[in-house]
Protein backbone atom coordinates (compact mmCIF):
# COMPACT_ATOMS: atom_id res chain seq x y z
CA UNK A 1 0.00 0.00 0.00
CA UNK A 2 1.46 3.83 -0.78
CA UNK A 3 1.26 6.00 2.39
CA UNK A 4 0.41 9.14 1.92
CA UNK A 5 2.92 12.05 1.66
CA UNK A 6 2.73 13.37 5.83
CA UNK A 7 3.26 10.79 8.33
CA UNK A 8 0.60 9.61 10.47
CA UNK A 9 -0.06 10.78 14.12
CA UNK A 10 2.70 9.69 16.45
CA UNK A 11 0.68 8.29 18.90
CA UNK A 12 3.75 6.52 21.72
CA UNK A 13 6.74 7.55 22.90
CA UNK A 14 8.17 4.34 21.77
CA UNK A 15 7.85 5.13 18.03
CA UNK A 16 9.52 8.04 18.90
CA UNK A 17 12.35 6.14 20.89
CA UNK A 18 12.58 3.83 18.20
CA UNK A 19 13.56 6.02 15.60
CA UNK A 20 15.94 8.06 18.52
CA UNK A 21 17.96 5.04 18.91
CA UNK A 22 18.39 4.95 14.85
CA UNK A 23 20.03 7.99 15.02
CA UNK A 24 22.88 6.44 17.44
CA UNK A 25 22.61 2.83 15.86
CA UNK A 26 24.50 2.77 12.76
CA UNK A 27 23.62 0.56 10.12
CA UNK A 28 25.74 -1.83 7.68
CA UNK A 29 28.10 0.54 5.20
CA UNK A 30 25.93 1.04 2.29
CA UNK A 31 27.44 2.44 -0.98
CA UNK A 32 25.16 5.48 -2.30
CA UNK A 33 24.60 7.29 -5.06
CA UNK A 34 24.40 10.64 -4.66
CA UNK A 35 21.82 12.96 -7.46
CA UNK A 36 21.99 16.51 -7.00
CA UNK A 37 25.33 17.85 -5.17
CA UNK A 38 23.68 21.38 -3.98
CA UNK A 39 23.47 22.70 -0.85
CA UNK A 40 21.60 19.66 0.59
CA UNK A 41 23.87 17.15 -1.41
CA UNK A 42 26.72 18.82 -0.01
CA UNK A 43 25.73 18.47 3.33
CA UNK A 44 24.88 14.50 3.00
CA UNK A 45 28.34 13.77 1.52
CA UNK A 46 29.72 15.61 4.75
CA UNK A 47 27.18 13.43 7.12
CA UNK A 48 27.75 10.41 5.05
CA UNK A 49 30.42 8.96 6.56
CA UNK A 50 29.69 9.61 10.04
CA UNK A 51 27.34 7.02 9.58
CA UNK A 52 29.72 4.25 7.92
CA UNK A 53 28.70 5.04 4.00
CA UNK A 54 30.27 6.24 0.98
CA UNK A 55 29.17 8.25 -1.60
CA UNK A 56 30.55 6.11 -4.77
CA UNK A 57 28.63 7.94 -7.33
CA UNK A 58 27.93 11.40 -7.63
CA UNK A 59 26.11 12.98 -10.18
CA UNK A 60 25.21 16.52 -11.05
CA UNK A 61 24.27 18.79 -14.10
CA UNK A 62 27.88 18.50 -15.01
CA UNK A 63 27.69 14.41 -16.01
CA UNK A 64 23.89 13.35 -15.52
CA UNK A 65 24.20 12.38 -19.01
CA UNK A 66 26.52 9.42 -18.65
CA UNK A 67 26.82 8.75 -15.08
CA UNK A 68 23.84 6.75 -14.93
CA UNK A 69 25.28 4.37 -16.88
CA UNK A 70 28.90 4.51 -15.50
CA UNK A 71 30.33 1.69 -13.42
CA UNK A 72 30.32 3.84 -10.25
CA UNK A 73 26.28 4.21 -10.26
CA UNK A 74 26.13 0.48 -10.77
CA UNK A 75 28.43 -0.38 -7.10
CA UNK A 76 25.44 2.05 -5.67
CA UNK A 77 23.33 -0.02 -2.72
CA UNK A 78 21.07 3.17 -2.65
CA UNK A 79 20.50 6.40 -4.32
CA UNK A 80 20.26 9.72 -2.32
CA UNK A 81 18.07 12.57 -4.82
CA UNK A 82 17.87 16.50 -4.42
CA UNK A 83 17.57 18.19 -7.29
CA UNK A 84 15.15 20.46 -9.22
CA UNK A 85 11.21 19.90 -10.19
CA UNK A 86 12.56 19.68 -14.06
CA UNK A 87 14.83 16.58 -13.54
CA UNK A 88 13.71 14.85 -10.23
CA UNK A 89 10.91 12.70 -12.02
CA UNK A 90 13.40 11.37 -14.48
CA UNK A 91 16.38 11.00 -12.31
CA UNK A 92 14.27 8.87 -10.16
CA UNK A 93 12.68 6.65 -12.64
CA UNK A 94 16.17 5.96 -13.91
CA UNK A 95 17.45 4.86 -10.32
CA UNK A 96 14.09 2.34 -10.45
CA UNK A 97 14.71 1.04 -14.09
CA UNK A 98 18.00 0.28 -12.91
CA UNK A 99 16.50 -1.86 -9.99
CA UNK A 100 18.21 0.57 -7.32
CA UNK A 101 16.42 1.45 -3.92
CA UNK A 102 16.08 5.64 -4.44
CA UNK A 103 15.47 8.13 -1.65
CA UNK A 104 14.30 11.58 -2.77
CA UNK A 105 13.47 15.33 -1.00
CA UNK A 106 13.08 17.09 -4.28
CA UNK A 107 9.89 19.07 -4.61
CA UNK A 108 7.86 20.89 -7.17
CA UNK A 109 7.52 17.48 -9.41
CA UNK A 110 4.67 15.51 -7.12
CA UNK A 111 1.99 16.34 -9.54
CA UNK A 112 3.44 13.35 -11.26
CA UNK A 113 3.66 11.28 -7.81
CA UNK A 114 0.76 9.06 -8.63
CA UNK A 115 2.37 8.21 -12.08
CA UNK A 116 5.68 7.34 -10.51
CA UNK A 117 4.40 4.93 -7.60
CA UNK A 118 2.44 3.10 -10.30
CA UNK A 119 5.59 2.84 -12.22
CA UNK A 120 7.40 1.66 -9.08
CA UNK A 121 5.71 -0.81 -7.83
CA UNK A 122 4.92 -2.65 -11.34
CA UNK A 123 8.82 -2.46 -11.58
CA UNK A 124 9.20 -4.15 -8.28
CA UNK A 125 11.25 -0.94 -6.95
CA UNK A 126 11.60 0.65 -3.56
CA UNK A 127 10.92 4.37 -3.55
CA UNK A 128 11.24 6.87 -0.61
CA UNK A 129 9.79 10.13 -0.69
CA UNK A 130 9.42 13.10 1.53
CA UNK A 131 8.69 16.78 1.40
CA UNK A 132 10.70 17.10 4.84
CA UNK A 133 13.20 14.27 5.88
CA UNK A 134 12.98 16.40 9.73
CA UNK A 135 11.99 14.59 12.83
CA UNK A 136 10.70 18.18 13.94
CA UNK A 137 8.63 18.80 11.33
CA UNK A 138 7.56 15.85 11.03
CA UNK A 139 6.65 15.73 14.46
CA UNK A 140 5.13 18.93 13.50
CA UNK A 141 3.44 17.80 10.85
CA UNK A 142 1.80 15.31 13.75
CA UNK A 143 0.61 18.85 16.06
CA UNK A 144 -0.82 20.73 13.07
CA UNK A 145 -2.82 17.35 12.44
CA UNK A 146 -4.04 17.24 15.50
CA UNK A 147 -4.62 20.87 16.21
CA UNK A 148 -6.62 20.86 12.95
CA UNK A 149 -8.94 18.32 13.94
CA UNK A 150 -9.45 20.31 16.84
CA UNK A 151 -9.92 23.40 15.22
CA UNK A 152 -12.97 21.91 13.12
CA UNK A 153 -15.38 22.61 15.70
CA UNK A 154 -14.25 26.41 16.01
CA UNK A 155 -15.10 28.00 13.03
CA UNK A 156 -14.20 31.28 14.18
CA UNK A 157 -11.04 30.63 13.97
CA UNK A 158 -9.56 31.21 10.58
CA UNK A 159 -6.49 29.48 9.24
CA UNK A 160 -3.11 30.65 7.01
CA UNK A 161 0.15 29.21 6.58
CA UNK A 162 3.68 31.27 5.70
CA UNK A 163 7.14 29.58 4.89
CA UNK A 164 10.13 31.19 4.34
CA UNK A 165 13.64 29.98 2.94
CA UNK A 166 16.79 30.56 1.34
CA UNK A 167 16.88 32.58 -2.07
CA UNK A 168 17.60 29.29 -3.79
CA UNK A 169 15.05 27.59 -2.85
CA UNK A 170 13.20 26.96 -6.62
CA UNK A 171 9.82 26.47 -5.80
CA UNK A 172 7.35 28.04 -3.48
CA UNK A 173 5.32 27.28 -1.77
CA UNK A 174 7.64 24.23 0.00
CA UNK A 175 6.56 21.06 -0.28
CA UNK A 176 6.81 21.09 3.51
CA UNK A 177 4.03 23.93 3.13
CA UNK A 178 1.96 21.86 0.77
CA UNK A 179 1.99 18.99 2.99
CA UNK A 180 0.89 21.23 6.22
CA UNK A 181 -1.73 22.41 3.90
CA UNK A 182 -3.03 19.35 2.49
CA UNK A 183 -3.86 17.87 6.17
CA UNK A 184 -5.24 21.01 7.39
CA UNK A 185 -7.81 20.84 4.25
CA UNK A 186 -8.78 17.18 5.14
CA UNK A 187 -9.08 18.26 8.82
CA UNK A 188 -11.76 21.24 8.72
CA UNK A 189 -14.65 21.09 6.71
CA UNK A 190 -14.73 24.80 6.00
CA UNK A 191 -12.05 24.84 3.84
CA UNK A 192 -11.99 23.12 0.65
CA UNK A 193 -8.69 24.32 -0.97
CA UNK A 194 -5.07 25.97 -0.18
CA UNK A 195 -3.92 28.65 -2.55
CA UNK A 196 -0.54 30.65 -3.04
CA UNK A 197 -0.50 34.33 -1.12
CA UNK A 198 -3.78 35.21 0.91
CA UNK A 199 -6.92 33.76 0.43
CA UNK A 200 -9.44 35.55 -1.29
CA UNK A 201 -12.60 32.91 0.08
CA UNK A 202 -13.77 31.63 3.01
CA UNK A 203 -13.22 28.31 1.98
CA UNK A 204 -9.63 28.85 0.84
CA UNK A 205 -6.21 28.29 3.40
CA UNK A 206 -3.66 30.91 1.98
CA UNK A 207 0.17 29.85 1.96
CA UNK A 208 2.37 32.66 1.61
CA UNK A 209 5.91 32.42 0.35
CA UNK A 210 9.37 34.38 1.28
CA UNK A 211 12.89 33.84 -0.07
CA UNK A 212 15.12 35.87 1.72
CA UNK A 213 19.33 35.07 2.45
CA UNK A 214 19.83 31.71 3.62
CA UNK A 215 17.25 30.83 5.65
CA UNK A 216 17.42 27.03 6.18
CA UNK A 217 13.60 26.66 6.26
CA UNK A 218 10.73 28.53 9.01
CA UNK A 219 7.07 27.07 8.17
CA UNK A 220 4.59 28.52 10.33
CA UNK A 221 0.39 27.32 11.03
CA UNK A 222 -1.49 30.63 12.63
CA UNK A 223 -5.09 30.38 13.80
CA UNK A 224 -6.66 33.58 14.48
CA UNK A 225 -9.71 34.38 15.72
CA UNK A 226 -11.24 37.97 16.95
CA UNK A 227 -10.05 37.52 20.80
CA UNK A 228 -6.87 35.72 20.10
CA UNK A 229 -4.20 34.48 18.04
CA UNK A 230 -2.62 30.25 17.80
CA UNK A 231 0.87 29.82 16.31
CA UNK A 232 2.68 26.40 15.26
CA UNK A 233 5.83 27.43 14.48
CA UNK A 234 9.19 24.92 13.23
CA UNK A 235 12.28 26.75 12.70
CA UNK A 236 15.41 24.04 11.30
CA UNK A 237 18.27 25.43 12.45
CA UNK A 238 20.70 24.00 9.77
CA UNK A 239 20.39 21.41 6.56
CA UNK A 240 21.59 18.57 8.54
CA UNK A 241 18.52 17.26 10.19
CA UNK A 242 17.24 16.98 7.20
CA UNK A 243 20.02 15.50 5.54
CA UNK A 244 20.64 12.84 8.49
CA UNK A 245 16.56 11.94 7.84
CA UNK A 246 17.29 11.20 4.23
CA UNK A 247 20.20 9.20 5.23
CA UNK A 248 17.74 7.02 7.84
CA UNK A 249 15.38 6.89 4.97
CA UNK A 250 18.24 5.50 2.48
CA UNK A 251 19.29 3.10 5.44
CA UNK A 252 15.52 1.81 5.96
CA UNK A 253 14.60 1.11 1.83
CA UNK A 254 17.76 -0.73 1.26
CA UNK A 255 16.18 -3.98 1.01
CA UNK A 256 12.92 -3.24 0.86
CA UNK A 257 10.23 -3.63 -2.37
CA UNK A 258 7.20 -0.31 -2.44
CA UNK A 259 6.56 2.77 -2.03
CA UNK A 260 7.52 4.27 1.84
CA UNK A 261 7.28 7.90 3.70
CA UNK A 262 8.59 9.24 6.83
CA UNK A 263 5.50 7.41 8.59
CA UNK A 264 7.10 4.32 7.80
CA UNK A 265 10.31 5.18 8.97
CA UNK A 266 8.85 6.70 12.47
CA UNK A 267 7.03 3.34 12.80
CA UNK A 268 10.35 1.42 12.94
CA UNK A 269 10.50 -1.25 15.44
CA UNK A 270 7.44 0.16 16.57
Amino acid sequence: ECPEDGPRYVHSSARVLSLRHSFTQISRPMNIALIGHGKMGHTIERLAPTRGHRIVSLIDIDNYRTAFDSDAFRRADVAIEFTGPQTAYDNITRCIDASLPVVSGSTGWTARMDELKEHCLAAGGAFFYASNFSLGVNLFFALSDHLAKLMNAYPDYDVRLSETHHIHKLDAPSGTAVTLAEAIVRRIDRKTRWVRGKAQQADEIGVESVREGEVPGTHEVTYDSPVDTIRLIHEAKSRDGFALGALLAAEFIVGRRGVFGMNDLLRVNA
